[in-house]
């Protein structure tokens, strides 16, 4: 049942990612669409940090299925950061569309790491996902630090 869910939602992130700047008839929309797909990010690598910090037992096979979810996801919300979608229900600061060059870089250093995060839970050592946990929440933070309105 797990496996059904994981694929229907990498199949259908994937089709909406396809066209997702050209997707959105409304600023509100592309607002939504970002905001969704960072929050299945976040619950995916928030349970694999989980594990990490021993908050709830370790599983090798759930935490390889998150961490393959949230790299996933990770190449999804950029492409909704258009113009017209700073204003309405949002978190983001301005600086993101003043200071996009930046902004791209953060978004694709949570990538790299949420890639290495995928590598080592699949590898399914428990170190090496404490170390990549670490890193992916550096990346997280510095970018929430810069441009999320708390």
């Amino acid at each position: 049942m797990k496996k059904i869910f994981t694929f229907a939602l990498l199949a259908t992130a994937l089709a909406y990612s396809a066209s997702a700047s050209a997707q959105f008839a409304k600023p509100e929309d592309a607002i939504k669409y970002r905001k969704s797909a960072l929050f299945v990010m976040q619950q995916n690598f928030g349970r694999v940090a989980a594990m990490a910090s021993g908050k709830v037992p370790f599983d090798a096979k759930s935490a390889a299925e998150s961490a393959a979810v949230a790299e996933f996801m990770s190449k999804l919300p950029w492409a909704a950061f258009g113009e017209g979608t700073d204003k309405g229900e949002t978190r983001a600061k301005p600086e993101i569309w003043k200071e996009r060059a930046k902004f791209q870089e953060y978004a694709e250093k949570t990538q790299a790491e949420l890639t290495k995060l995928a590598v080592a839970a699949k590898a399914g050592n428990l170190d090496a996902i404490k170390t990549a946990v670490a890193a992916t929440g550096g990346t997280c933070k510095t970018c929430h630090d810069a441009y999320r309105k708390e």
